[in-house]
C-alpha cells in the first residue's frame, strides 16, 4: 500500500460552458470586487472584440487592462504588470489567455503582496535545487489579492497553486508556490478558445496529455490520481482529434478543457512529474520553445526511456489510448504526429551542440530527480536528451 495525501487548493468554483463575459461579471460581483485588473492575451486584445466585450460587461468594475506578457513569463513582464495593477489599485486579478498569461497573473498577485519592484525581489521566493539534489521551497505569506482565470489553452496551470517565471539573466524558469496562488475561480468557455491558433490549442493539449502520462508512469501515484489520468487521456485523445477535424466543435473543446483539468489534479495532489516535464521547463526558459511544443517533443522519448522500469504502469496508458498491447511511447508518437506537432529537439531549433547547456538547465528542475528511472548526473541527462534529437 502506498500512503498518499491530497491537499485541496484554494479554488472555490469552476464554471463550465458559460460565456466568459457573463460568467466573469457574476464572479466579480460574487467576490465583491470593485477594481478588477485584467491581464490578457495580446492576440485576443488586438484581433478580436472579446476583451472589449468583457470590459464593457464589467463596466466600472474593470480597473485597467494589461497585455504584453512574454512567453515563459520573464520577470520584466511580472514587474510591468504589477506596477500597472498597483497604480490601478486593483482588488482582484483576472487572467484571460494562455499559460503564460495565467502564470503571470498568479505571480503578479504574489508580487503585489510583497512589493516587488526589482529583479532581486524575486529571489527569496522561488524554489531551488541544492548541490545534493534536494528540493527547497521557501516559506512566505501568500497573496492577499485573489485571481480568476479564464484560460484559452490547455496547459492546465489555471488549476495549480504552482506558477513559473523566467529569470532572463540566467535564462532559467523558476517555480513559485503557495496555496493561495491558486485562482479563486476558473471559467471554462470553449467558445473563447476558438480564437486560439490551432497549433497552440493542440500543443497545449499534448501538454495536458503529458501530465496524464507522467502520472500513470509514476510509482508514487495512487488509485485516485491514476483514475483521473486515465479519464484525461481518453478525453484529450478523442477531443483533440475532433477539434483538429472540426475547429468549431465546442463540445469537443469543452471535453478537452475538462480533460486538461483532470490531468492537472494529480500534479496538484503531489504526484511528481518526470523528465519530460523537467526538460520542458528548461526548453522553455532557456531556449524559448513554446510550452506545448516541449511535451510534443519530449513525451514519447520519456515514455520510451522509462519503460525499462515502469512498463507495467505504462500499459494503463496504452489501454486508455485503445491499444493495450502497443507500447505507450509508440501510441504517443503516432497521436502527436497525427496532430501535426513537432517530434524532435531539432524540430524546435535545438542542436546537438546545445545539449550540454540544456542538460545543465534540466538539472536545476524540481522534477528531474523524481523521474521513475533515476537521472542523477548531467551526463545521464545529456545521454537521454540525445535520444530526442
Amino acid at each position: 500500500m502506498t500512503p498518499a495525501s491530497f491537499e485541496q487548493t484554494a479554488t472555490e468554483r469552476v464554471l463550465m460552458g458559460q460565456p466568459a463575459a457573463e460568467a466573469l461579471h457574476a464572479e466579480v460581483e460574487r467576490l465583491g470586487a470593485q477594481r478588477a485588473f485584467l491581464i490578457v492575451s495580446d492576440s485576443l486584445l488586438r484581433n478580436t472584440d472579446e476583451i472589449e466585450r468583457i470590459r464593457q460587461t464589467l463596466g466600472a468594475r474593470c480597473a485597467d487592462v494589461f497585455s504584453g506578457v512574454q512567453p515563459h513569463v520573464p520577470r520584466a513582464s511580472v514587474l510591468a504588470a504589477a506596477a500597472q495593477a498597483r497604480a490601478a489599485q486593483a482588488d482582484l486579478i483576472v487572467s484571460i489567455g494562455g499559460g503564460s498569461v495565467t502564470d503571470a497573473a498568479k505571480v503578479v498577485a504574489l508580487a503585489l503582496r510583497h512589493g516587488w519592484q526589482t529583479h532581486e525581489d524575486f529571489e527569496p521566493f522561488h524554489f531551488y535545487v541544492d548541490a545534493q539534489g534536494g528540493l527547497n521551497w521557501p516559506d512566505f505569506e501568500g497573496p492577499e489579492l485573489r485571481v480568476v482565470c479564464v484560460p484559452t489553452t490547455l496547459s492546465g496551470g489555471e488549476f495549480n497553486p504552482l506558477s513559473g517565471a523566467t529569470d532572463e539573466r540566467v535564462r532559467i524558469k523558476q517555480g513559485y508556490r503557495h496555496r493561495a496562488m491558486a485562482p479563486v475561480s476558473v471559467i471554462l468557455d470553449p467558445a473563447l478558445s476558438v480564437h486560439t491558433p490551432e497549433w497552440l490549442w493542440l500543443s497545449t493539449g499534448v501538454r495536458a496529455f503529458d501530465h496524464a502520462c507522467e502520472t500513470l508512469g509514476s510509482h508514487l501515484s495512487n488509485a485516485f490520481c491514476d483514475g483521473l489520468a486515465e479519464s484525461a487521456l481518453r478525453l484529450l485523445s478523442d477531443g483533440l482529434r475532433r477539434v483538429k477535424a472540426s475547429p468549431q466543435d465546442l463540445d469537443a473543446r469543452l471535453q478537452c478543457q475538462i480533460g486538461a483539468w483532470q490531468s492537472m489534479i494529480p500534479v496538484i495532489a503531489g504526484v511528481p512529474m518526470g523528465i519530460s516535464h523537467a526538460t520542458g521547463h528548461a526548453l522553455g526558459g532557456s531556449f524559448d520553445v513554446p510550452h506545448g511544443h516541449t511535451s510534443c517533443v519530449m513525451a514519447p522519448y520519456a515514455l520510451a526511456f522509462n519503460a525499462a522500469v515502469n512498463a507495467e504502469r505504462q500499459q494503463r496508458i496504452s489501454a486508455a489510448l485503445g491499444a493495450a498491447a502497443t507500447p505507450a511511447s509508440e501510441l504517443a508518437d503516432t497521436f502527436i504526429r497525427d496532430l501535426g506537432m513537432p517530434r524532435s529537439l531539432r524540430d524546435v531549433g535545438v542542436q546537438e551542440s546545445d545539449l550540454p547547456r540544456l542538460a545543465e538547465a534540466v538539472m536545476h528542475d524540481l522534477w528531474t530527480r523524481t523521474n521513475p528511472r533515476p537521472l542523477n548526473t548531467v551526463d545521464q541527462v545529456q545521454a537521454f536528451l540525445r535520444t530526442a534529437l
